[in-house]
């Protein structure tokens, strides 16, 4: 996996700042704080495991704590939301820290990025998450407002995971790349409304997000 390093001299916290004032999030100190301190347990992890390829603070705040924050500057208030597949916590762990409203489940398969889950849950000072530890098809499943991936490569393999995980007329939110305009398709789940193309702020990329409901 190729690393990528950022050059641009911007420090994380004023590359944090400034992306989230642009995706209209004005965070409290303590939101702030927690982003960062996910930032800097990732880094500090990454070292020793192979979470991402984003290395750096500022790499890993423009492209995957951004990222994130971008997505959920698209999804509607929901009561709770489940991520499939979360990986090192992305979206869900800064969903969690931007929506503290909200009760965010993190499923993840691979024991080592279960354990970075919580200990980074733990540095953020998160009320709102709990992390589970296996596949999504196995665990003892519960109904969630929302459930999102990012992870999964396949959209339609994806939404036959996703869809157990949320409730009758819940949200299933599957991110993908901007040219992926042709609507997935999954029984069970309707996309009436189509996509939402959205942008990742600081020079990221566009991306899509398709918002569906489970009928």
């Amino acid at each position: 996996m190729a690393v990528e390093r950022e050059t641009s001299g911007e420090s994380p916290h004023d590359l944090l700042a400034s992306g989230l004032k642009a995706l209209g999030f004005t965070p409290t100190t303590a939101q702030s704080e927690s982003l960062l301190a996910l930032t800097e347990q990732l880094a500090n992890w990454s070292g020793r495991m192979n979470l991402t390829a984003h290395r750096s603070p500022e790499a890993i705040v423009r492209h995957l704590i951004l990222g994130a924050a971008a997505l959920t500057a698209q999804i509607p208030p929901v009561a709770s939301l489940v991520d499939i597949g979360s990986g090192a916590g992305f979206p869900g762990l800064p969903f969690a820290a931007l929506r503290p409203e909200t009760a965010v489940t993190l499923v993840e398969p691979r024991r080592k990025r279960h354990h970075f889950q919580r200990a980074a849950v733990r540095a953020m000072g998160l009320r709102n998450v709990e992390t589970r530890l296996g596949r999504a098809e196995e665990l003892e499943i519960t109904h969630h407002a929302a459930v999102v991936s990012q992870a999964l490569a396949r959209p339609e393999q994806a939404l036959r995971w996703m869809l157990p995980w949320v409730g009758v007329g819940g949200l299933v939110l599957l991110p993908t790349a901007e040219d992926a305009t042709k609507a997935p398709t999954a029984t069970g789940i309707t996309f009436e409304n189509g996509s939402l193309r959205y942008e990742v702020p600081c020079g990221g990329p566009a991306r899509r997000l398709w918002i569906g409901r489970r009928t």
